[in-house]
């Protein structure tokens, strides 16, 4: 695939199938990738909300689980995916980043003996569903089931990822549960964040710095005290992370070890408890 004039073209030379949404507005410059997951039952069933103007949200593209894609607004447009957003000390994501939705049922419910969605009532197979704790869970809340990602949506979002991110000089790549912690709980713990992000970023195992933290630390949801503290801190002395960025004394990290049940810890840390592995 490639990228001609912010649309998505196939290798053949065709365009992506692409169905306009109402739900946009100016042009913008992206800065962000930000990832998500439908929450519905198909991709078809979702491209068609996204393009009704009752519903007010849209992203650039739906993925769908057999890896079929469909583009639904120029990458440097805004569209409305990001909602009420913050993400180092910026808000408003909409206006600098591009959405990516997954089709995926998200969170799931336990009643009688089987999996489903509470939005659509869809029953999902065991098989399906990941028993696991998202990163903004309390501590020692029980874990939840989530659906989870195919290979071929995972593989096609990791293509156009790199493309976008090459394309775009894209800065970073967010879950939409990162830029509004405790609204949003997409993409979810079944999605592969820390490896997606190393693949889409050219960070390869052996390339991260890895750091231990030298005493008790919290992750917090931003580069400061004044933001809360997610589900699993404080890290225990010890945890190997790694860096993904900086902003002068606070250190944003992957955490490399499930704590306290939760998986995928991705958050703020204050540098002075990091040495180097």
């Amino acid at each position: 695939m490639k990228i001609n004039n912010h649309r998505l073209i196939a290798d053949d030379g065709n365009p992506i199938p692409y169905a306009e949404t109402p739900n946009k507005s100016g042009v913008m410059t992206p800065e962000y990738l930000v990832m998500h997951y439908t929450a519905g039952s198909s991709a078809a069933g979702s491209v068609a909300w996204m393009r009704n103007p009752a519903a007010r949200a849209a992203a650039h593209l739906v993925i769908g689980r057999d890896g079929r894609i469909t583009q639904l607004a120029p990458f440097n447009r805004v569209t409305w995916h990001a909602g009420q957003s913050q993400w180092a000390g910026r808000g408003g994501l909409n206006g600098f980043s591009i959405g990516i939705e997954l089709d995926n049922a998200g969170k799931l419910e336990r009643a009688g003996g089987q999996w489903r969605s509470a939005i659509s009532k869809r029953v999902y197979a065991d098989d399906d569903v990941l028993l696991a704790n998202h990163k903004h869970d309390h501590p020692g809340a029980p874990p939840s089931g989530w659906h989870e990602y195919s290979e071929a949506q995972l593989d096609a979002a990791g293509e156009v990822g790199l493309l976008l991110v090459d394309k775009y000089a894209l800065r970073d790549v967010l879950g939409h549960e990162d830029i509004a912690p405790g609204r949003k709980s997409d993409p979810g713990p079944a999605f592969p964040m820390a490896s997606f992000r190393a693949r889409l970023l050219g960070r390869a195992d052996a390339e991260v710095e890895v750091y231990r933290t030298s005493a008790a630390l919290n992750v917090r949801a931003g580069p400061g005290t004044e933001y809360a503290a997610l589900p699993g801190s404080p890290l225990p002395p010890d945890t190997p992370v790694a860096m993904l960025e900086q902003q002068g004394i606070w250190w944003r990290v992957d955490v490399l070890d499930t704590v306290s049940g939760v998986m995928d810890l991705i958050g703020w840390c204050h540098s002075r408890f990091l040495v180097k592995a």
